[in-house]
């Protein structure tokens, strides 16, 4: 991790103006073009606003984070905060900027009293499991994720 890069990568709160970025950052990682998606996603995230970042380096956005606090859902509690997604663009990627959005994510939701944080990784993706562990990510306790395929 290159220190004195990650002191010059700023974290600020996400705005409708970010979205262009977030679009090709999502694109150049996940192959698809999701204007729609993402448009809905960081329109609707008005009551939490710190909980949907941005990291930008010398003007430029460079990745994302995006979540919620919810609860009472499913039984879980309101202090229940949720990690939606998270992306960085290929050019920054393992270069600590995921890390920097993360730690700032779950910093902004302990500060309204958000106490567990919950994502969702596929079982495969080792690499996002060890970088979730790394940020302190256990198994959830007893909650399980329940499929329905539909035909």
């Amino acid at each position: 991790m290159d220190d004195d890069f990650l002191t010059r990568v700023t974290i600020r709160p996400m705005t409708t103006g970010d979205l262009g970025a977030i679009v090709e950052i999502d694109l150049k990682v996940i192959g698809k073009l999701r204007p729609d998606y993402w448009n809905n996603l960081v329109t609707q995230n008005t009551v939490y606003p710190l909980s949907s970042l941005v990291a930008e380096f010398g003007g430029k956005v460079i990745g994302f984070v995006v979540g919620e606090v919810s609860g009472w859902e499913f039984g879980v509690p309101d202090t229940t905060g949720w990690l939606t997604i998270i992306g960085v663009d290929p050019d920054y990627q393992h270069k600590g900027v995921a890390r920097k959005l993360s730690q700032e994510f779950v910093k902004n939701l302990k500060a309204i009293g958000v106490s567990v944080i919950y994502t969702l990784v596929n079982w495969n993706d080792w690499d996002l499991l060890k970088f979730f562990r790394d940020m302190g990510f256990t198994r959830g306790g007893d909650m399980i994720n329940l499929e329905l395929k539909v035909e």
